[in-house]
């Protein structure tokens, strides 16, 4: 079998290799042209100014500062083995996941065992969701209804991380309970990683995405595109598997040997294996693509700001000639084709995302509500910093935020599809639930800012009446910045469906006529003027009119809360956007617990975590499920508040339970019980330059444990004993 994979993993290689550099080369052509637009635009938008709405609430820069998500432990298939073990999994702030042979490994710092970027997963909880991929993913060797899968789950509560192209993971927990929390991280990881590219690269970012549409409707394929996930690299090693995935499929599958679920395992195996190495080369060959571009963007930026007047005027004169030659046909296309639909589409998708919104401002009422009752009953600064600190991470709390994500699941775009070359929903539904986690923590941050702006010089009476006075003026800011993101939504989803029917459409008659306007464009100025570019962009200005409009039909009546274009929500603070951007250290300041007093490493292992441990009454969890590091929900830290000469000298813990080590453990009962009691003390545990290891006689009855039979044992036990 591993001769085999071997020998479809080489030809697998070489094709791989061929398809690789031939879209590098060809993506390529089309970035260095878009690098150029792209810095045109950011020039001119740069000299000529454009002014963006006016926001109401408040931003910070880096909300998850010294902060992670969730950590606990769970059940992971290991294909190394095909067996099940126990590890620790760790969600730090950049939505990562970590998985370590313990928490104890992850508290001494050591390295994990893998990490999982989840761009372009799928979270799922059932076996029977999962096969239906797997199924529709390999058509040729498609299993029958009653066939079992190829691995077993000990428990009902599946985790399963789906990729088209990677390797799958598999988890797995005791209880649903469990099962909905960690969903719920899995799912808020997958919505971070795929949330696109940085907005803050004014030039790399949508020449990047401009190269990439432009590639794939060269090729045919034109709309919304699932998997523009993660990184650059990430994106384009998707651009090579779309069509090197069924290329290989179709020359590998068919001389796969062995039962169906074998056959699954092993091209899974190869799917994975490609995906890498396609990533590794991609990666490469972008980094050395932008290289390029910005080591000739000095000379290009110069040219721009010397010429800017003539490219312009150059830009607008070819603009008129392409209008005057298709604008008859497109606005025939948005009479007949485009503007019976824009009204359908628009409420399709008002619908759950209003919801959504709706949502989320209850949420922030209930908790700023019951911020103030507890205000109300004690009213000390310690209690009001640490409500104060629980709240201030709503927004990235994935399990309470877990209901406003769900009403937007319920977008159908059902006949679209088909219609409009609309690949799926998700793109939409995961824009709009990122939007509404943004709009919470800015809600969530100006309630900070205002309130402990207005604390100044108040005692405990004044409390309540400071937190109701800012939680009105809050939601008030709410409403109207809600309002604007959710207008501006509809608007960007409204041209991402149309935009690439209409092209689809107009481009079979108007493409030819094109080059014909590249000899109206001086050499000099041929760089940043692309007649293709403005083609799009006349495409895009004839619609722009009816979609504005259609949205501010919307908005009058006031169906799903919109407020009017043309209310003005005068800015009742104006000294608040001149508050800071960071997060408040609500605990250090109120509570006297300074957070950043540690450094290093424990720093780091007391991260404040955001969702908080899962405790089952009664139910003894040997493999550390869930019951690590409390979070947020009032329940203190391991070891918080101690001083770095206590963590020090502090008792001995039990690696199994958690808790210190009164007395010399009792004998054990049961097998079960001595691999419990052994194996989390294999490892050399480090402190103070000190090495202690397990004593002779026990290390050997650990190695009589882990001998698979008896043959193997006076052979083994010579050879590891030091």
């Amino acid at each position: 079998d591993k001769y085999s994979l071997s020998v479809h993993l080489e030809q697998s290689s070489v094709v791989e290799n061929s398809r690789t550099n031939a879209v590098m080369a060809e993506f390529g052509k089309f970035y260095e042209q878009q690098y150029a637009v792209a810095l045109f635009n950011s020039v001119r938008y740069e000299i000529e100014g454009g002014g963006n709405t006016q926001t109401q609430l408040l931003h910070r820069k880096d909300p998850l500062k010294n902060k992670s998500i969730f950590s606990g432990g769970l059940f992971q298939y290991l294909e190394e083995s095909k067996k099940w073990r126990s590890r620790f999994l760790y969600v730090g702030d950049f939505y990562n996941i970590s998985l370590y042979e313990s928490k104890a490994a992850h508290d001494r710092g050591l390295h994990s065992k893998g990490v999982i970027n989840c761009a372009g997963y799928r979270a799922l909880t059932s076996m029977e969701e999962y096969l239906g991929l797997l199924n529709n993913s390999l058509s040729d060797t498609k299993a029958k209804a009653a066939s079992a899968p190829f691995l077993k789950c000990p428990m009902q509560f599946p985790l399963i991380l789906w990729h088209p192209y990677a390797r799958h993971h598999y988890f797995c927990v005791m209880t649903e309970k469990e099962q909905k929390k960690w969903h719920a991280v899995f799912q808020d990881c997958v919505r971070h990683s795929n949330n696109g590219l940085s907005e803050e690269c004014k030039v790399a970012t949508p020449a990047f995405t401009d190269a990439l549409r432009l590639y794939r409707q060269a090729k045919g394929h034109y709309g919304t595109w699932d998997l523009m996930c993660g990184n650059q690299a990430q994106i384009l090693a998707n651009l090579v598997m779309e069509t090197l995935h069924p290329e290989l499929k179709n020359l590998i599958v068919p001389r796969l040997k062995g039962k169906l679920q074998q056959r699954q395992r092993d091209w899974m195996l190869i799917s994975d294996a490609v995906y890498r190495q396609v990533l590794s080369q991609t990666k490469t060959q972008h980094e050395a693509l932008a290289q390029v571009c910005e080591v000739e963007r000095p000379r290009l930026d110069s040219a721009l700001r010397t010429d800017m007047d003539q490219i312009i005027t150059s830009k607008e004169h070819v603009s008129g000639k392409i209008r005057a030659l298709v604008l008859p046909r497109v606005e025939q296309l948005v009479r007949s084709k485009v503007q019976p639909y824009i009204h359908s589409i628009l409420e399709a998708l008002m619908e759950p995302t209003s919801r959504g919104f709706s949502e989320v401002r209850d949420i922030l009422f209930r908790e700023l509500v019951e911020v103030s009752k507890n205000t109300t009953n004690d009213r000390s600064s310690e209690k009001l910093g640490e409500h104060m600190d629980k709240i201030s991470m709503l927004a990235f709390h994935p399990v309470k935020m877990q209901s406003c994500y769900e009403k937007m699941e319920a977008l159908n775009l059902e006949g679209l599809q088909q219609r409009c070359d609309v690949s799926s929903p998700s793109v939409f539904i995961q824009r709009a639930q990122i939007l509404m986690r943004q709009q919470m923590d800015n809600a969530v941050h100006t309630f900070e800012q205002l309130v402990h702006q207005s604390l100044d010089g108040h005692s405990g009476e004044d409390f309540c009446k400071i937190i109701q006075r800012c939680q009105d003026r809050v939601l008030k800011k709410y409403d109207y910045d809600s309002s604007t993101v959710r207008k501006k939504f509809f608007r960007e989803a409204l041209l991402q469906i149309i935009i690439p029917y209409m092209l689809k459409q107009l481009s079979p008659s108007c493409s030819p006529d094109l080059p014909k306007f590249k000899e109206l464009i001086f050499e000099d100025f041929s760089r940043f003027i692309l007649v293709e570019n403005i083609f799009e962009e006349v495409v895009l200005q004839s619609v722009s009119k009816d979609i504005m409009m259609a949205v501010k039909e919307a908005a009058v009546q006031r169906r799903h809360n919109l407020y009017r274009d043309s209310m003005v929500l005068t800015n009742s603070d104006p000294n608040l956007h001149l508050l800071g951007e960071d997060t408040i250290d609500w605990a250090g300041q109120f509570g006297g617990v300074k957070g950043d007093r540690q450094g290093g490493e424990v720093a780091n292992r007391k991260r404040k975590q955001i969702v908080s441990m899962i405790h089952l009454d009664g139910m003894p969890l040997p493999y550390e499920s869930c019951q690590e590091v409390p979070g947020v929900d009032g329940i203190p830290e391991e070891s918080e508040g101690q001083t770095e000469q206590d963590l020090e000298t502090e008792k001995p813990v039990n690696p199994i339970q958690h808790v210190p080590i009164e007395k010399e453990p009792g004998s054990p009962d049961s097998l079960n019980e001595i691999r419990d009691l052994i194996n989390p003390v294999l490892e050399v545990v480090e402190k103070d330059d000190e090495h202690f290891e397990m004593p002779p006689h026990v290390f050997v009855l650990s190695c009589l444990l882990k001998c698979d039979s008896v043959e193997e044992k006076p052979e083994s036990i010579p050879r590891l004993i030091p």
